[in-house]
């Protein structure tokens, strides 16, 4: 079970660096603008702010001292979420933001710190499972958190790769609905997963 949460927790961050929102808009953006190198500069920002409200949510949620029972009923909404993320990420068809832009540090602050998808990703599925992680081994909270964003920085710097080196090829209409259903898939199974989890720890009571 254990390893399975390490599994989990890693994969949510490799999926969740690739999803198309704010971050990724800047960073593509960026790469048409300035190229790479400058697109480095948000992808270590976002990181670093993603970070600190990954890490105070987490404070946060584990000082109120809630029992298992209330994560375990988060997780019901966590999969509700994922599902939806699922379905929009279903729809993608390019990964071309079309979009010019400068981005600053201010910027890159406001945008994540106001990004509602990213405050309720972390408080309904990463955070309830991260705590549930701490009651198998110590910090296992603080373990989790910092997998998901260990993968989420690993993809999120590929996936600029990716985009700076074959962006043509990545535009391709076949390609990136094929990848993306993938993902959606992914998530549906952990939205699944979590859901059966939560089921089964309330009947066994």
């Amino acid at each position: 079970m254990f390893a399975g949460e390490i599994i989990t927790a890693i994969s949510l961050g490799l999926i969740g660096g690739v999803i198309p929102g704010p971050v990724i808009t800047a960073v593509f953006t960026e790469i048409l603008n300035a190229g790479l190198q400058k697109a480095l500069r948000i992808i270590f920002f976002a990181m670093l702010i993603e970070t600190l409200v990954a890490f105070i949510s987490l404070v946060f949620f584990s000082s109120l001292g809630l029992n298992e029972g209330v994560f375990r009923g988060l997780s019901f909404l966590g999969a509700a979420v994922l599902i939806w993320i699922a379905l929009s990420i279903w729809r993608i068809k390019t990964l071309d933001s079309g979009e010019r832009a400068v981005f600053s540090f201010a910027k890159i602050t406001l945008m994540i710190l106001s990004n509602g998808v990213l405050w309720t990703y972390w408080i309904t599925i990463c955070i309830p499972k991260a705590i549930l992680l701490s009651k198998q081994i110590q910090f296992g909270d603080y373990l989790f958190m910092l997998l998901v964003q260990i993968g989420w920085l690993v993809s999120t710097l590929l996936v600029a790769l990716l985009f700076s080196r074959f962006r043509i090829l990545l535009s391709r209409p076949k390609i990136i609905p094929v990848a993306f259903k993938f993902f959606s898939l992914v998530f549906i199974y952990f939205a699944l997963d979590m859901t059966w989890k939560s089921i089964d720890f309330f009947l066994h009571r």
